[in-house]
């Protein structure tokens, strides 16, 4: 028997500018955006072809997994500055080329936020494409710049295996799998992410122009360091944990408890990506570079992390339990509390950002 699939295509982050929404609670996103941003700054000033700058009038960009709030604004606005720092370093006679800008996340993204809350002063024209970036979303040689933040790390759906009941993989007791007790549970997720990798890198060779490029971040985990050591996981542990506490209290159903797991895969490591880069074959590994982001510590700073992930996961939770504001209320207390109880072993966990630039190469 398979229970039902939970699957990331309706489901969204917090939207609007209430106290629970993304859009308030995406502070460490900007903080690891900024440490990327003169990575991207650079990669443009370096790596973009001038016959792509030059060639028309226009300049397409896409953020893909965009979500709600200024991040998105934030990171479109550095990268057009730095092609118009590009233009003008390369003395170009052609005019700077309009910018126009797609905004693409999934179909319930709070668009409607997104774009009343557009900058009045931006250099460039705004669309939204809504749907998943593991499918097609643009005409073939379409698309000058990719860029994507802290998105590539979601998965199309939970891996089947891991829902089955009947299945070694099954995962009860736990929400994710850098923990789980069967090393079958952990396979299952990277399988998974390789086969939305694989999707994602076909659909944008298709869009992408030759000599474009994608800049593309998300949660890695060093070559060679123990899944166990993921930061990332120890979060999801202990939310699990209060998930299990709530089943034993009778305030949610455990055997929906037992059958919840998260769609999302937070220990690619470098190599794995370029070997997937490899396998497509249709793009460079121009840059390749992690950095590591410390657990914030100080006063507030439990409550900070548990309304980050409920920014990200009460949609989810609420679509797999049915749950009230009240229960999503009692659930994130007890986690808070559970991240003031942990912070020795959050400090000593890793956390770390991947950076890979690629650049569209000529068909053979």
């Amino acid at each position: 028997m398979e229970t039902n699939k939970v699957v990331i295509e309706s489901v969204a982050m917090n939207g609007g500018v209430g106290d629970h929404s993304y859009a308030n609670n995406s502070s460490l996103q900007r903080s690891g955006f900024e440490a990327a941003k003169a990575l991207i700054y650079r990669a443009i000033k370096e790596n973009l072809d001038v016959k792509v700058l030059s060639c028309g009038s226009s300049f397409r960009i896409t953020d893909l997994g965009c979500s709600v709030g200024p991040n998105t604004f934030i990171a479109v606005q550095n990268i057009v500055e730095a092609i118009e720092q590009k233009h003008h370093c390369e003395r170009l006679k052609r005019r700077l080329p309009e910018f126009h800008v797609y905004f693409n996340d999934h179909v319930s993204n709070d668009f409607n936020t997104l774009f009343t809350s557009l900058p009045l002063e931006r250099r460039y024209f705004a669309a939204g494409v809504p749907g998943s970036f593991h499918t097609r979303l643009f005409p073939e040689k379409y698309i000058n710049l990719v860029y994507s933040f802290a998105s590539l790390q979601w998965l199309s759906k939970v891996p089947d295996e891991v829902l089955n009941i009947a299945s070694p993989c099954w995962n009860k007791g736990r929400i994710y799998y850098t923990n789980a007790p069967s090393d079958q549970v952990m396979a299952a997720y990277r399988g998974q992410f390789e086969k939305d990798m694989e999707r994602f890198l076909d659909a944008r060779a298709k869009e992408v122009v030759h000599g474009g490029l994608m800049a593309l971040s998300f949660p890695c985990i060093p070559d060679g360091l123990a899944y166990s050591r993921s930061q990332i996981g120890v979060f999801f542990d202990l939310l699990s944990s209060a998930l299990m506490d709530m089943a034993k209290m009778g305030r949610v159903d455990e055997a929906k408890a037992d059958s919840f797991n998260v769609p999302f895969y937070s220990t690619a490591s470098p190599r794995e990506v370029e070997t997937l880069v490899e396998k497509n074959g249709c793009f460079t590994i121009e840059r390749n570079e992690t950095w590591a982001c410390p657990i914030l510590e100080g006063n507030g700073a439990s409550e900070m992390y548990s309304k980050h992930y409920r920014a990200f996961m009460e949609g989810l939770i609420k679509e797999h339990f049915g749950s009230s504001d009240e229960i999503i209320e009692e659930l994130f207390k007890i986690f808070t509390n559970k991240i003031s109880d942990s912070f020795g072993v959050l400090k000593e966990s890793n956390m770390s950002i991947l950076f890979v630039l690629l650049k569209r190469i000529e068909d053979s």
